[in-house]
């Protein structure tokens, strides 16, 4: 292996992946409770570390430069979206922590995607082609009158006239690390029933964005672009190194 060679193509790897993630950030600036994505990595071990060789078995001095740099799975940034006011009656943002929890077959799924509506047969539903129904704090499909006006308080509960008839449950994972995103804006956890009830306040008529700065993203990808043109050179310059090497250098005596 060209030791020279495998760095920089771990940089080229890293730094492509990188902004693909970044791209799709921006692609999502505008869709509503979405969170950012952040592209980690961290440094690969020299092959004489991850087999734990013995000292001299390799050069000292490529030791000392490392292994190159891998991508680590995304992580989910959740930190809190800006609140915008719509004027709709069924839509609602959280302000702190928690998720709405939607179900749809017997398919259970997690989302910050507070635009509701009513279906045909009067359930609160994700006001989307999906068809998700939200359910309550015990898991329960909340069914309204879409005659009747209502309105949604801080703490979840829907009220119809004044009277209260059900209560939007918010909902919380002991590791919200595991959780991972689906499409549609739709979020998945591995024991979806370890999902526990908290209290949380809810803003009526409100929504929540995304949580991407556009110019901070757009900084980054250029950054990311800068570094993988690096790379790129320095793979071109030990190419071009090396063919000289072979077709000059090779060629004296």
């Amino acid at each position: 292996m060209i030791y020279g060679l495998y760095l920089s193509a771990t940089g080229v790897l890293t730094n492509s992946y990188r902004q693909d993630v970044i791209a799709n950030n921006l692609a999502n600036s505008e869709t509503v409770g979405f969170k950012r994505d952040l592209a980690l990595f961290h440094e690969r071990l020299t092959e004489s570390q991850e087999r734990r060789l013995l000292p001299g078995y390799s050069d000292p001095l490529l030791e000392m430069l490392g292994g190159g740099v891998l991508a680590s799975p995304t992580q989910i940034d959740q930190a809190q979206g800006e609140l915008e006011p719509t004027g709709n009656h069924l839509d609602v943002a959280i302000q702190g922590n928690g998720y709405f929890k939607v179900n749809l077959n017997g398919q259970a799924r997690l989302t910050r995607d507070g635009r509701f509506a009513l279906d045909d047969q009067g359930q609160l539903v994700m006001a989307n082609a999906n068809g998700y129904r939200v359910v309550d704090p015990q898991g329960n499909p909340i069914m309204l009158n879409p005659r009747l006006p209502t309105t949604i308080g801080e703490d979840g509960q829907i009220a119809q006239r004044g009277t209260p008839v059900a209560q939007i449950g918010l909902f919380d994972v002991p590791d919200s690390s595991r959780i991972t995103k689906e499409g549609g804006n739709l979020l998945s956890y591995p024991e979806i029933q370890q999902t526990r009830s908290i209290q949380g306040t809810l803003r009526s008529e409100f929504l929540e964005r995304a949580n991407v700065d556009p110019a901070m993203e757009l900084t980054q990808l250029m950054e990311a672009q800068r570094q993988l043109e690096a790379n790129a050179n320095m793979i071109r310059y030990q190419d071009q190194t090396l063919s000289r090497l072979v077709n000059e250098v090779g060629k004296i005596g």
